[in-house]
């Protein structure tokens, strides 16, 4: 096991930069989510501290050992691809053993890494199978077992999940998570799932545009985003968000009045974008008038999307409601969950 440290790693393919400068300390065995949207750099930023890619500038440090100019097969690494990249025509054991038969490892101590990372993750009925004969979950973790038998200090994760259904994806995140507290190895793993992010890390990191907007725990970073970009990114369903002018009683946003803490008063004249998250709206006979726009039944939940002056919002409310499209409704706020941000830069107002 080991800690990762990036110091001002940049990335750039001629005169376009695609990372900018990271800095990026990750612990002896954490697992790290790097998470953003399509284009932000997460991919890109892995593969360099795999050594796919070259860095431009800066550092990468596995174990306190600068890797820059170090072979992939040298940095004591092992990765797991979106693409699980078995080879069809070895079975399951073969795949997984492979890597260790390169490196000229007796029989024996394949045999027996193997059947261990077998045992781990459930895969000792199917050693004898091609990769044809298996579910895509069932590849994923011959994959992943692949990795397992090297014994790494760092293990690292390219969006492994992506191909596989719904259901299946929350099965093996749980598989992963499960697979982590076994090891304590050290984790890094991309997705551009904020869910994955939220369930599987010790630390998100969110990147955009080759940046990092914030690190932290998952809770860190739901109850207390950085900026709006953070706040609309870490969630789901997405924060609602507000634009207005701060008055005394609350925030004026066409023609009505959105209460705000007391904490708000203090920007009063400004313009601010106010942040809430579905679950933090109210049904209620006192709240502000608005139409339903969509009504999403989910069994134990119900998701509504309404029309709030010229603002549509969603609420997520922990019952069954009957509402209708086109209907009216009341929604409250609970003024202590809601997050300010400057409306000039996006970052939060305390």
């Amino acid at each position: 096991m080991a800690e990762v440290t990036l110091t001002n790693t940049r990335k750039s393919y001629g005169n376009v930069d695609i990372i900018h400068g990271i800095d990026l300390d990750i612990e002896d065995g954490q697992f790290v989510v790097l998470v953003g949207p399509s284009g932000c750099g997460k991919s890109t930023l892995l593969r360099m501290v795999a050594g796919l890619e070259t860095i431009s500038s800066g550092e990468v440090a596995i174990g306190g050992r600068v890797v820059n100019d170090i072979d992939p097969k040298d940095r004591d690494i092992a990765m797991v691809f979106q693409n699980y990249a078995l080879y069809p025509h070895m079975t399951v054991a073969t795949n997984m053993g492979f890597s260790l038969e390169h490196r000229g490892t007796s029989k024996s101590e394949i045999s027996e890494r193997v059947n261990w990372a077998a045992g781990i993750l459930g895969l000792t009925p199917l050693l004898d199978r091609y990769p044809r004969q298996l579910s895509g979950g069932q590849r994923q973790r011959v994959a992943m077992g692949r990795a397992i038998v090297r014994s790494p200090q760092v293990f690292l994760f390219d969006e492994p999940l992506s191909n596989l259904d719904a259901k299946l994806r929350v099965v093996m995140r749980g598989e992963i998570k499960a697979l982590h507290d076994k090891l304590r190895t050290t984790m890094i793993y991309v997705t551009h799932d904020q869910v994955e992010a939220m369930t599987m890390a010790d630390k998100i990191v969110v990147l955009n545009a080759g940046r990092i907007e914030q690190s932290g725990t998952p809770l860190e970073l739901y109850d207390r985003p950085a900026n709006r970009f953070v706040a609309g990114f870490i969630g789901s369903p997405a924060m609602n968000f507000i634009s207005g002018k701060v008055h005394a009683d609350g925030l004026a946003v066409s023609g009505i009045t959105i209460p705000l803490p007391e904490k708000a008063k203090k920007y009063i004249g400004d313009d601010v974008t106010v942040g809430i998250r579905p679950e933090h709206l109210t049904v209620e006979e006192g709240g502000l008038a608005a139409q339903v726009l969509l009504v999403e039944p989910m069994g134990h939940e119900t998701q509504i999307t309404v029309q709030l002056a010229d603002n549509p919002i969603t609420g997520l409310f922990r019952e069954r409601l009957a509402l209708q499209a086109g209907s009216g409704v009341k929604i409250g706020f609970k003024t202590e969950a809601l997050h300010m941000f400057s409306a000039k830069d996006g970052h939060r107002l305390e």
